[in-house]
């Protein structure tokens, strides 16, 4: 599956946005989705994923209440609001897929490693 992150943007401290990434392939549907970020000079780190249904969505405590993590399996996308938004939010923005392994997100979603796709990233900028 490919995948192609978009939204990205300069948006000040308080402000939304919603990214989206849209995946190829017809087999959407059975991929747990994903979102990490890195910021400039840290390791890429975990934000939030959702499984398969949608149902059952779990977030980093960094950003626990002020993102949502969503999925539309008609339309192959996968989508991140971002509310209160923080100068520390600011990074590159990935999604990533891996086939699901069961109906529901565990633990494991939250390591890099578990996943075989990833979308080329988008940069959102964060201004104080």
């Amino acid at each position: 599956v490919q995948l192609q992150a978009s939204g990205g943007v300069l948006v000040q401290a308080g402000g939304f946005l919603t990214l989206s990434c849209a995946a190829s392939g017809r087999t959407f549907s059975r991929y747990t989705m994903a979102w990490f970020r890195q910021a400039p000079g840290k390791e890429r780190e975990f934000v939030a994923a959702i499984s398969v249904s949608g149902g059952s969505p779990f977030y980093a405590d960094s950003v626990k209440g002020r993102f949502t993590i969503s999925r539309d399996n008609a339309k192959n996308t996968v989508y991140l609001q971002m509310n209160s938004l923080k100068p520390e939010d600011t990074a590159v923005y990935y999604c990533a897929a891996h086939p699901a392994r069961s109906s529901y997100t565990t633990y494991a979603d939250r390591r890099e490693s578990e996943y075989d796709y990833w979308g080329q990233g988008t940069q959102v900028t964060v201004s104080s």
